[in-house]
């Protein structure tokens, strides 16, 4: 099926730049969607609340000043993740703004809302929704979602157990619509494989943490380059959904990664003035062995896009 007429002739390459707890923030979002990729972020990472329409206002503004002196390259168009997780008490004053602001692209997560989706279906946006398994997939289209982010093993961030081909597979029996892939990918040659499983779309997180624009610390972006896939540990202690964290984030708050107690689900708190209790447990993808440096999202987009082509001529398509 063709992509959604919003994303139609606007990007260089099929992916979608994950929504990065902390991480993702204006200038990352504008340098990928200015690289010819979607950018997002979640919703959450403008703190105070207050601030969000701000950094709407930011985004708006960038993109449309490079739209008007790149009119043969313009840009993507730019995301927003709202957690509609019932203790997320900014829900709804989120929502407004992206509604305000007519923001191109929502991505739902952690619960499918029919009311969210009527909201941003009203202006003409699209929502993707993120989910682990098939019985979830159903759901949210059930619901309203126009497509779905299938996270399958590997992902950085919470993300579930099944084979990434498994999981499009399953999917793609009954829903023709918009999908995308995140599970392990950090090269060209892998969104590429996303297509070739049935995907339209490659999401990607990890290796976006480890640019220059985004907002991680030194010492992330560190463990990223020198990580392999056999550090990531999969654990449902911290937020008490299962996800992928990096094992040296989790020594360094003196807890051993090879025995740690399961998180209580029932725990899980988006509230704005909720206590971070695990702030510094960095979230990171099977994908990490191909991150060697730290470059701008830009350089890292056109590494992907070069990777990609060759795999493309590789394959003779």
């Amino acid at each position: 099926m063709p992509l959604p007429e919003v994303l139609q002739g606007r990007l260089s390459l099929p992916v979608v730049g994950a929504p990065l707890f902390i991480v993702s923030n204006p200038k990352l979002v504008v340098a990928q969607c200015t690289a010819g990729i979607v950018g997002t972020f979640p919703s959450l990472n403008a703190r105070p609340a207050e601030r969000l329409e701000a950094w709407l206002e930011e985004i708006t503004a960038a993109l449309a000043a490079w739209d008007l002196d790149h009119p043969a390259q313009k840009s993507a168009p730019y995301a927003v993740n709202l957690i509609v997780h019932r203790s997320n008490t900014r829900l709804e004053h989120d929502l407004a703004l992206c509604v305000k602001y007519r923001v191109p692209v929502i991505i739902t997560s952690l619960g499918a809302r029919p009311e969210v989706n009527a909201a941003i279906h009203a202006y003409g946006g699209i929502v993707l929704h993120d989910v682990i398994n098939d019985a979830f997939a159903r759901k949210a289209v059930e619901k309203g979602a126009d497509g779905l982010i299938a996270v399958a093993a590997g992902a950085g961030g919470h993300a579930g157990v099944l084979s990434p081909f498994a999981l499009v597979q399953e999917i793609r029996t009954w829903f023709s619509g918009p999908l995308a892939l995140s599970g392990a990918i950090a090269t060209g040659d892998a969104i590429l494989a996303a297509q070739a499983c049935g995907a339209d779309l490659a999401y990607i997180g990890t290796a976006f943490i480890a640019t220059t624009e985004a907002n991680a610390s030194p010492a992330y972006q560190r463990a990223l380059v020198e990580g392999k896939a056999a550090d990531i540990v999969y654990s449902s202690l911290f937020t008490g959904v299962h996800g992928n964290y990096l094992r040296a984030s989790i020594l360094a708050a003196g807890l051993d990664p090879d025995n740690l107690p399961e998180g209580d689900v029932t725990t899980m708190n988006f509230h704005e003035g909720a206590t971070k209790a695990w702030k510094d447990i960095w979230g990171a993808g099977q994908g990490i062995g191909a991150i060697q440096s730290v470059p701008q999202a830009a350089d890292l987009v056109a590494r992907l896009g070069g990777e990609y082509a060759a795999a493309r001529q590789r394959l003779k398509l």
